[in-house]
Order: C-alpha cells, then structure tokens, then sequence
C-alpha cells in the first residue's frame, strides 16, 4: 500500500472544506500533469491514488527516479471533470515536492559520485509529520539512501544519551535490550572518540557537526569493519568534500527539510 485511503481523504476534507462550488463542473474530461522545470519524479504513485480515490482513470507516463523535461507529461488522467478538478491540486503539489526532494537527493548523489563511486548519500528523520513515507521514497528516487525509516530500524546513541549514561554505559545498555539484528550506530563529536564508540561495540560511527579535515581523522582511527558516517549542517556543496573524508555515508537533513519543490501545471481538456 503507498498510502492510506484516510489520509487521502483528509487531504481532500482540508482542500474541499464545506462547500465547494468552483469544481462542481459536469461532463467529462481529460488532463495531464506536465514539468514545467527540468529536474527527477517522484511521488507519481501517491498522486495515482489521489485521483483513484476519486474515481478518476489514471496513467502514470514515467516512473519514479525518471529525468524530465520542461512540457514532459508524467501522469494523464480521465474522468468526470468534478473528479479530475478535484483531485489535481493535491497531485500537483504532492508530485510537486515529491520530485523536488528526488531532484534535490540526485544533486548530492552525482555530486559524491564525481569524487567517489562506493560513498552512499542518505536522507534522516528530519522529515514533514505524516509525509514521511512520501518523502523517504523520493530520497530513493533520487538515488539516495533512506537510512532509517523511524527509530526501530537503528539504535543511534545521540549525544544526550551519552551525556547521562556516558558512551561505554549507552552502548552495553542499547545493545542490551536490541534484537541481534538490530545495529548500533553512535554520534560522536571528536575524531578520537569514534575509535572509542567502535571499541565498545559501534557497529556505525557517526562524525557529527565536523569539517571534512577532522572527518578524516576519525576515520582514520576506526578499527577496519565499522562503518563511518558524516553528518550535521552539510549542504550539496559540501558533499565533494566530505566524499574525499573516507566516510561510507553522508546524510544530509536538507534532502527533505529544505529542498525546493519542482514546479509542474495541471493541464484539462
């Protein structure tokens, strides 16, 4: 399932309110949503069950992860004109900031890609409440890593957590009450401390809040098999320099808390 059909028709409750009148239109019709900027799809599936919820026929023209054009066509619809009426703003503006955060992740992927071809971009948690599974599949469509999808797939130790328990004390008691499965990835602020989470069982380290100088000295100091990741405050131009740092992962909150939308223009008849 891509999306509930309750939170579609929430969606449609805020958009239609009590009495709408301007799209209580007869007759029949056909439309299709059109890029008016170039950039990456996604978020084609959820607007597919937006105007399947409404009874309206839908193709989807590209697939998620697809480059556009200017005037390229990704979904046609046909049906009532109330339905299609209806259902067009919330597929625009879903498909909208969809592809702007698919747009956004590609950007940060070809731009590690020109310095390192194994270093893997990924999205966080930073994320809009309710659009999270909308979000993270774009960060996909871009080509990016989804890392967690909510606090259960990872235990991360966090600076609070080592701040009450101290790291040796926060590691034994996560990986205490963890399933076998789960790994265990600890934020650390200093070069020299990621050699102290990997010793006492990090399976990931992760440089939090560092220049790509002092991410490579950390890295240099991990034990061979612990995963390294940079984070914190990184833009799109800061990812070349964080690839040359050795890090397997960079994750970047501006994937999806900041990107721009992808600008499109729903098209009747």
């Amino acid at each position: 399932m891509v999306i509930s059909n309750r939170k579609i028709e929430a969606w449609f409750v805020e958009d239609l309110g009590h009495h709408d009148v301007a799209n209580d239109v007869p007759g029949e019709t056909t439309g299709a949503l059109v890029a008016t900027e170039a950039g990456v799809v996604a978020g084609v599936d959820v607007a597919t069950a937006v105007f399947e919820y409404v009874n309206v026929d839908v193709e989807p023209t590209v697939a998620a992860g697809t480059r556009v054009r200017p005037g390229e066509a990704v979904l046609r619809v046909e049906g009532s004109a109330r339905g299609v009426l209806r259902g067009e703003r919330i597929a625009t503006n879903v498909v909208g900031h969809a592809s702007g955060i698919a747009t956004r992740t590609r950007e940060a992927v070809d731009a590690a890609r020109a310095v390192c071809d194994g270093v893997r971009i990924a999205g966080t948690r930073k994320t809009t409440p309710g659009l999270r599974g909308l979000e993270k599949r774009a960060v996909a469509a871009g080509g990016g890593d989804t890392h967690r999808l909510d606090l259960s797939h990872l235990v991360m130790v966090k600076d609070n957590h080592v701040a009450e328990l101290g790291l040796e004390r926060a590691i034994e008691r996560f990986r205490g009450r963890a399933s076998f499965v789960t790994r265990i990835e600890v934020e650390v602020e200093r070069p020299e401390d990621g050699r102290r989470a990997a010793e006492a069982g990090a399976d990931i380290v992760l440089f939090d809040n560092l220049s790509p100088a002092r991410v490579r000295e950390g890295v240099d100091l991990l034990p061979a098999g612990t995963l390294a990741e940079a984070s914190g405050g990184i833009t799109i131009e800061d990812v070349p320099a964080y690839a040359r740092t050795g890090v397997d992962v960079i994750s970047l909150g501006v994937l999806t808390h900041s990107a721009p939308a992808l600008d499109f223009s729903f098209r009747t008849g």
